[in-house]
């Protein structure tokens, strides 16, 4: 079972990410893509990953800028399953 990180894995998790944000008990990051049908390829690449792994993301879509949120909301905060969540959308954007 997934536990919540503490504050300073939090802390840490964040350092090595420097494009997220820690936003209450969320990771946040926004991006803007060159178009808007690039935009909505990276939301359905990131949508496939987070099937694959059972745990999706919120994500605001406003033209060709995306919104990525990500926490555990079963358990009120941010866990290990966030921060791979955010490695791999990282991954997608890396490669658009």
């Amino acid at each position: 079972m997934v536990e919540l990180l503490a504050d300073d894995q939090i802390a840490e998790a964040k350092a090595a990410r420097p494009h997220w944000d820690v936003v209450g008990a969320a990771f946040v990051r926004t991006v803007e893509l060159a178009s808007f049908p690039q935009a909505i390829e990276a939301v359905n690449r990131v949508a496939e990953i987070a099937e694959d792994m059972n745990h999706h993301p919120d994500i605001d879509i406003r033209w060709r800028t995306l919104k990525f949120s990500v926490s555990t909301h079963s358990k009120g905060g941010i866990t290990s399953n966030d921060v791979a969540l955010i490695d791999r959308i990282d991954s997608v954007l890396a490669e658009l």
